[in-house]
């Protein structure tokens, strides 16, 4: 009987498996939740206290926990550029977080997944915070989207946050379409965003639900400052931040029903992650990191390890694990791959890593190792394919040094500290990079600067006084107004 019921169970994950790499019967709907500073452990699968989030617990449960998932930079409109492009952020010129005063964005002639996915006749939209660039030519309509509405950038420039100094920042702007709908979000208004946007993308599956879509749901929350509606103000036992976790957590469920009720959750990927660590100076304002090494701002893993969920039934075996390393810049020639698109014309970082996606026998990740650059162009760490070995270069970085946080929204202060030689830590038994073993082993450090050398010839180093490399290119700009005036009166 014993060997009846293991011959059964054998022939169960057999199947799971040749089901997972069967090709689709069609094009998947895409769904990708962005999340906005949340830790790697601000989710119950991943271990957060204090609040729950039954809905994303669920993704794991019927789909793949990946705890190996990492993001390009730990800033806004950096990680989110790599996110849309498949491209490290330096690449297509996008450092740090564009603020209201900035006159480029993401370059018009780059390519987001969402213009991929529409090559393949995909509707496309859009929720949320777009952070890459808030004139005209950047905005997400000029990027492939059918459909937008959202903020500009983050909620912090904003006239209303308890650290900007007066007239630091202009009113913060609700847009729809490229177009101005609300010229001023107040403190009651922000309270509102996040069910908002969860309702756009409600309606938007309802529309499309006969047509393959994507939509990129990029929630402003749990960046500070914290806001959450009234139907979740004071449910978790972790404060205001426990709240707006439990209503991102929520407007996951939300859109789980959706797809239940359309009999569209067989035909969805459906992918949940952040855009980088907590914002480890707000203390009580901001979340945890877990077992992870610094957050926010930095390239520890605290700082670029994200909590990544992905369900799509029938194709991702259900409760799986996965423990390999891949990162957000490959997603977009996964999710090519996936729907029979071409990819971009400008060359591009990431690489299709389905086989990996869906937990194939022997798949492996195909790069040959990551650059991990940060601030202006500052390659500060390096790390090999197989997520194992991650090199820290010589840098500076900001850390509060086991101190604690700030509380009710104002920040602690930050310390600078140095790397001043190049540390080894294996990622595999030291998740914390808590000891350097580059003194016990030469060959991989050697390794990893060979292949740093080539990360700097490519995309240049700030630290070593290459600004730019040779596969380099510009952001999108528009015209100074001075510049304006000048060729007017000429």
């Amino acid at each position: 009987m014993l060997l009846r019921r293991l011959f059964l169970l054998l022939g169960v994950f057999a199947a799971s498996i040749a089901h997972a790499a069967a090709p689709a019967s069609r094009q998947p709907n895409v769904i990708i939740v962005f999340t906005d500073d949340q830790g790697y452990g601000d989710v119950g699968v991943f271990g957060a206290k204090g609040f729950t989030t039954p809905n994303l617990d669920s993704l794991a449960r019927d789909g793949v926990k990946f705890t190996n998932f990492h993001v390009a930079q730990a800033v806004c409109s950096a990680s989110r550029a790599a996110l849309l492009t498949g491209c490290y952020s330096n690449r297509v010129g996008i450092h740090g977080a564009l603020g209201p005063g900035a006159t480029h964005g993401l370059n018009p002639n780059e390519t987001t997944i969402a213009e991929v996915l529409k090559s393949r006749g995909y509707a496309t939209g859009m929720a949320g915070k777009w952070h890459l660039g808030h004139r005209e030519p950047f905005l997400p309509n000029r990027q492939g989207f059918d459909e937008s509405f959202g903020l500009p950038y983050s909620n912090d420039m904003w006239p209303h946050h308890p650290e900007a100094k007066a007239g630091t920042y202009p009113k913060l702007p609700l847009y729809e379409n490229g177009q101005v709908v609300d010229p001023e979000i107040t403190p009651e208004k922000m309270n509102h965003l996040t069910t908002w946007y969860t309702e756009r993308a409600v309606k938007f599956i309802e529309r499309h639900k006969a047509e393959p879509f994507f939509f990129y749901l990029a929630h402003n929350m749990p960046h500070v400052p914290l806001a959450v509606s009234d139907k979740f103000r004071g449910k978790s036992q972790q404060g205001l931040y426990g709240d707006v976790i439990m209503e991102i957590d929520w407007s996951v469920g939300e859109i789980l029903r959706t797809l239940e009720k359309h009999g569209l959750t067989r035909d969805t990927l459906v992918i949940f992650t952040s855009d980088n660590g907590p914002w480890l100076s707000y203390g009580t304002h901001a979340g945890s990191a877990g077992p992870l090494r610094e957050g926010k701002g930095t390239m520890w893993e605290g700082g670029i390890r994200e909590p990544c969920l992905m369900r799509w039934p029938g194709r991702l075996p259900a409760g799986a694990v996965c423990d390999d390393f891949f990162m957000s810049i490959d997603l977009l020639p996964t999710l090519a791959g996936l729907a029979g698109a071409k990819l971009p014309a400008l060359s591009i970082d990431g690489l299709d890593v389905w086989p990996l996606i869906s937990r194939q026998p022997g798949a492996k990740n195909p790069h040959e190792g990551y650059g991990l650059w940060y601030a202006q162009n500052e390659l500060q760490a390096v790390v090999s394919g197989d997520g194992r070995w991650k090199l820290q270069l010589p840098h500076n970085y900001r850390t509060l040094a086991g101190r604690a946080g700030g509380k009710d929204g104002i920040p602690a202060k930050y310390e600078g500290r140095n790397v001043t030689a190049p540390e080894l830590y294996d990622l595999r038994h030291d998740l914390g990079e808590s000891k350097d073993i580059a003194a016990a082993h030469p060959a991989e450090v050697k390794t990893l600067l060979a292949f740093a050398e080539k990360c700097r010839a490519e995309l240049g180093d700030t630290l070593t006084k290459r600004p730019s490399g040779a596969g380099s290119r510009e952001p999108g700009r528009i015209e100074g107004e001075a510049t304006k005036k000048k060729k007017k009166a000429e």
